[in-house]
């Protein structure tokens, strides 16, 4: 079995690193060629199109930023879709609106190829140590096939339903990311404010019951005032937006939509969501 994979950012690289390192085949397409070169060194071929990758490969992983970038790689001029698909495997790792993964196993169906959307949560750190949790839309018979590759890859593969399931409890999951985040920054400035040392209060926070290793994950990048991107702020505006979209309209996911889309406004997108607490220590008045 040959691999194709689609999509070379942070999370795509480690990813098909560890398919690499199980043994498979793996072949590399990406719009910017330059990012191919960590995996071509491991062993992965690079191709010349996505053409040339479809005709080669069985399965194919896609993994690209939003929903515009998945249509284009599957439906757009010389996309996935207008090559030689049929009984071929495609399994979209994006994050993007469960109405996109519905419409992109519909335009599959005509063309032969068989689809799932299966997002992952976790960042970067998980990526590399193959400890992803991956939620799978589609035909169980498909996610049977790809379960085997899907496990060198997490730590769970879970198998939700029909087309667009694996895309909509990314997004609850990843609601729940946002507000987390967001509450631990504002219980840290709250704290700040009565003059409690911020690496206190993160013991504090990791030795009770909110304590999670997301907050222990994030407690040196705090301390430095350092938001190197593992989760870029500006996916996290993009998945609380689509989550609204989908239909959430609860105080804490309005509330979290509103503080990540301004804090992407100030220019934070590029950086951690944990810079949320950048835009907060302006936006507060109790934070000193």
């Amino acid at each position: 079995m040959i691999i194709g994979w689609i999509g070379l950012g942070n999370m795509g690289v480690p990813m098909a690193s560890n398919l690499l390192s199980a043994g498979y085949d793996v072949r590399v397409w990406n719009r910017s060629p330059e990012k191919a070169a960590p995996l071509v060194a491991l062993g992965a071929k690079q191709t010349e199109s996505l053409a040339q990758l479809v005709d080669e490969c069985d399965v194919l992983f896609t993994m690209v930023s939003d929903d515009e970038a998945v249509k284009a790689i599957y439906t757009g001029t010389n996309g996935l879709l207008s090559a030689r698909v049929s009984g071929k495997l495609a399994i979209d790792i994006s994050t993007i609106a469960p109405e996109t993964s519905r419409f992109l196993a519909e335009q599959s169906k005509k063309a032969g190829l068989r689809f799932l959307d299966a997002p992952v949560s976790g960042s970067v750190g998980p990526a590399k140590e193959a400890q992803l949790v991956i939620m799978v839309g589609g035909e169980k018979a498909d996610y049977d096939a790809a379960k085997p590759m899907l496990d060198k890859l997490g730590k769970a593969a879970v198998y939700l339903g029909s087309h667009g399931a694996g895309t909509s409890a990314k997004l609850a999951i990843n609601l729940l990311l946002g507000i987390t985040v967001q509450g631990v920054a504002e219980t840290l400035l709250f704290a700040r404010s009565l003059g409690i040392d911020t690496e206190q209060m993160l013991e504090i926070i990791s030795q009770s019951a909110v304590g999670t290793p997301l907050i222990r994950g994030k407690a040196a990048s705090i301390l430095a005032d350092d938001f190197p991107a593992a989760f870029a702020l500006k996916h996290m505006a993009k998945d609380l937006r689509l989550a609204r979209e989908a239909g959430v309209a609860t105080p804490l996911a309005e509330s979290a939509q509103a503080t990540y889309r301004h804090a992407l406004e100030e220019g934070l997108g590029e950086l951690d969501l944990m810079a949320i607490l950048r835009h907060l220590k302006g936006a507060t008045p109790t934070s000193k």
